[in-house]
């Protein structure tokens, strides 16, 4: 249909403000009038401007120049009012049709080169296309309906009763629903938890998720950074200290089940033990499991510690965009039934009950999660875990072999390396970095061929970034010495 109209010329000599687009167009680069760039560092319009895409960030005790992204407002797509006649002449129609046709060309193109961040991109759901034309709304308690009757909870509390089989918690004993997004899962167990124990202390590892002391700063809570070991696992050593020293105040505790760079498990059976040393009764501690990546992965790994809700813990929660493969952010958090009292409350412009964070939820991600997980099931997930360990160990041992430092934990999938000299390789293939190392997660849609390709593209740079002699960066603070191969280690 696009070809046809970008054919008809005259179809468009009424509107020359519609243009359809060349076939390299990217609607991602598309450069409109620059607009003042925002505040930034503190600077103001009677400051001096900084470089927006430019800010200083601590490391290590010193600083380093961290580069963001590049300002959107300079890049956005207006939304400009229709022609009086463009009714009749479609002139708009087409315009969008073929801004829209570039931009799937572009998502096509920048999907093949996504290694950076945990999203299963492996996923079919033309079935559900059906049901795209409705509003369907959640909105409130899971368990109770509401007086707006398009929605999908049937879906959605079948889908909890899954993962509630999976942590190990009878039907009647949980309470728990599908969140926006795996910040939301946190936002709601620290905030359980913090209802539970009102003068409580939030104590999580310095390799917690950010939305974990974004928490800290919305609840106005107290809050404990703990280090950790080597590996991204939270050092119950020093956790130890810092609870002797608060012996007088409950503790909440952010339990990760995968943290964010290194992908390290933190040891629930280890954390609970120190806290139990420590004289904290189980009426005096609130444990939330932030299982985003690998919290529906490591039930399937063999020997692993298993999160359920036969310990101690108060709340888990998990990412549905992440492994699972759900097109649009989501999440699952499950609490205990009893703990969720504390925050519900009879809604009657609802007809329902809320406990929830955001109130209004997003109906269709349920249909996709329950979709996924019938046509997978345990087995189904099973395969995949093992696959995508699988492959992470072979892009290890691949960089190891090319003399490029790298390490992986025992139960993740998660690759971290040296952090690549130029910027535009992190952008091309998506890398999250931070400080001097750079990472790649590897999902089920990430295959050997895709995995090759990356590295014979790291190889090659890399021999130009070094070609003047410079030595590659020792990353034993970082990965450790065994896992280091710059000069000194190697």
């Amino acid at each position: 249909m696009v070809g046809a109209l970008e054919s008809d010329q005259t179809s468009f000599a009424m509107a020359e403000k519609f243009e359809i687009l060349s076939d390299d167009f990217d609607p991602t680069a598309v450069v409109t009038e620059p607009l003042p760039s925002p505040v930034t560092n503190g600077v103001g319009p009677d400051h001096e401007e900084d470089d927006p895409k430019k800010t200083n960030v601590t490391n290590g005790g010193g600083e380093r120049e961290m580069v963001l992204g590049r300002n959107v407002h300079t890049t956005s797509l207006a939304v400009t009012e229709p022609e009086s006649n463009d009714e009749f002449t479609g002139d708009k129609e087409a315009y969008m049709a073929s801004v829209l046709a570039r931009y799937r060309k572009t998502l096509v193109e920048r999907t093949k080169y996504h290694l950076g961040y945990p999203y299963n991109l492996d996923f079919d759901y033309g079935a559900l296309g059906q049901l795209q034309h409705f509003s369907i709304n959640n909105l409130g308690d899971p368990f109770i309906e509401s007086n707006y009757g398009v929605h999908s909870r049937p879906f959605e509390v079948g889908v909890l009763d899954w993962f509630a089989r999976l942590w190990e918690i009878e039907r009647d004993d949980y309470w728990g629903y599908i969140t926006n997004c795996g910040t939301e899962g946190n936002l709601h167990g620290i905030l359980v938890g913090r209802e539970m124990l009102p003068d409580g202390i939030l104590y999580a590892s310095s390799e917690s998720h950010y939305s974990v002391f974004k928490a800290a700063r919305m609840y106005r809570m107290e809050c404990e950074k703990v280090d950790t070991l080597i590996s991204g696992e939270i050092d119950c050593d020093e956790l130890r200290l810092k609870l002797l020293a608060n012996k007088d105040k409950p503790a909440i505790l952010n339990v990760n089940i995968g943290t964010t760079v290194k992908g390290a498990v933190d040891d629930l059976d280890l954390v609970i033990k120190t806290l139990e040393e420590c004289g904290f009764s189980h009426d005096r501690f609130y444990i939330h499991c932030d299982g985003a990546l690998f919290g529906l992965m490591m039930p399937f790994v063999k020997r692993a510690p298993k999160v359920s809700f036969n310990k101690p813990i108060g709340s888990v929660s998990v990412s549905g965009h992440k492994f699972v493969g759900c097109p649009m952010p989501c999440g699952v958090q499950i609490t205990r039934m009893k703990h969720i009292k504390t925050l519900s409350s009879n809604v009657e412009y609802l007809a329902s009950r809320d406990a929830t964070i955001m109130g209004s939820r997003n109906g269709h991600a349920p249909l996709f999660l329950w979709y996924t997980l019938n046509r997978k099931g345990y087995k189904g997930f099973q395969k995949e875990v093992q696959k995508c360990l699988r492959n992470a160990h072979y892009l290890k041992d691949r960089l190891h072999e090319a003399g490029i430092s790298a390490m992986l934990n025992e139960l993740s999938s998660t690759v971290v390396f040296e952090r690549p000299k130029d910027e535009e390789f992190v952008r091309r293939w998506q890398l999250a970095c931070q400080g001097n190392i750079a990472h790649v997660v590897v999902m089920p849609s990430v295959t050997i061929e895709k995995l090759d390709h990356f590295l014979k593209d790291l190889v090659e740079h890399r021999s130009v970034w070094y070609e003047d002699g410079s030595q590659t960066p020792c990353l034993a603070k970082d990965v450790g010495t065994s896992n280091c191969i710059c000069p000194s280690h190697k």
